[in-house]
């Protein structure tokens, strides 16, 4: 089982759904920290590291003394990873989605291979919490590479539960594929909704259930709750503005552990999921097998 916690925007409080949904549960459950930008679930739950290893994608390399500029691998190349010049060929590592399709068309077989660091993936430990994440390196363009190599310390059992990017972009998509559900966190502003809609789309291009958690609800107007009851999104969890939470929050503790009401919180979130949406994951499976 996947369930994975994402939001349209930035901020809403999806890192604190994902690692306090997963402390309050009393089984083994792995976390995956996709947000490879700027992951900040480890933060939270503290987990003792046991793994780190680096991650490398293959980038061409051309062999200036068999290349003869005939630009069959800069047209295959859809991401203008490699340019030819009257006089010599240039490559574009940080552009390069490692499909190999320049070696293959190469009539000399000038295009090697070669290994390009972008990120670490680190894995530990915190009581029956496995916490894995990616740390992309400085300056990368392409987080999906190293988010693909995150997801694949999914076990083959159990619960998984991943923190998804914000936005509604490639990286998103890329989390977010294979989930049995989603849950999408967000905040009753024209700002959420506006980001909202974007997400739910993405989930819906996906064929993945959705549900809401609506964060500081009491603070803002009702746009989001309107939209959900025109699209039929279930909203899971209306959660008020707690400055108690927010203190805890701030210095980066976890609020199952501190205050009683969000361990109350955390279980009625699981049943609604279990209740609400992930029922429809057989039909959907059963429409698109």
């Amino acid at each position: 089982m996947i369930i994975s916690v994402a939001s349209g925007k930035g901020g809403t409080g999806k890192t604190t759904i994902a690692t306090n949904l997963a402390a309050a549960l009393d089984e083994p459950v792995h976390l995956l920290d996709c947000d490879v930008e700027e992951p900040n679930a480890h933060l939270f739950l503290r987990p003792e590291i046991t793994e780190s290893l680096a991650f490398e994608v293959e980038v061409p390399e051309i062999d200036v003394g068999k290349c003869t500029l005939c630009g069959k691998c800069q047209e295959i190349c859809q991401f203008n990873a490699i340019a030819i010049l009257p006089e010599t060929a240039l490559t574009f590592p940080e552009l390069c989605h490692s499909c190999g399709g320049c070696s293959l068309v190469c009539p000399e077989d000038a295009v090697m291979s070669r290994k390009r660091l972008i990120g670490q993936v680190e894995t530990g430990c915190r009581g029956k919490i496995t916490c894995t994440h990616g740390r992309l390196r400085v300056g990368e363009a392409m987080a999906p590479p190293l988010i693909r190599r995150v997801k694949q310390e999914i076990p083959s059992r159990g619960l998984t539960i991943i923190d998804a990017p914000p936005g509604a972009s490639c990286p998103v998509v890329t989390s977010l594929w294979g989930s049995n559900a989603v849950i999408l966190v967000t905040e009753p502003t024209p700002f959420g909704l506006n980001d909202l809609e974007l997400a739910v789309g993405v989930t819906r291009q996906l064929n993945i259930p959705c549900g809401l958690v609506i964060n500081r609800a009491d603070l803002g107007d009702r746009q989001v709750h309107e939209y959900a009851a025109r699209e039929n999104l279930p909203i899971l969890q209306e959660i008020p503005f707690d400055r108690e939470a927010a203190e805890v929050y701030a210095r980066g503790g976890l609020l199952v552990e501190e205050l009683p009401q969000w361990q109350r919180l955390m279980d009625d979130l699981l049943a609604k999921l279990n209740q609400d949406i992930l029922p429809f994951r057989e039909i959907i499976d059963a429409e698109y097998p």
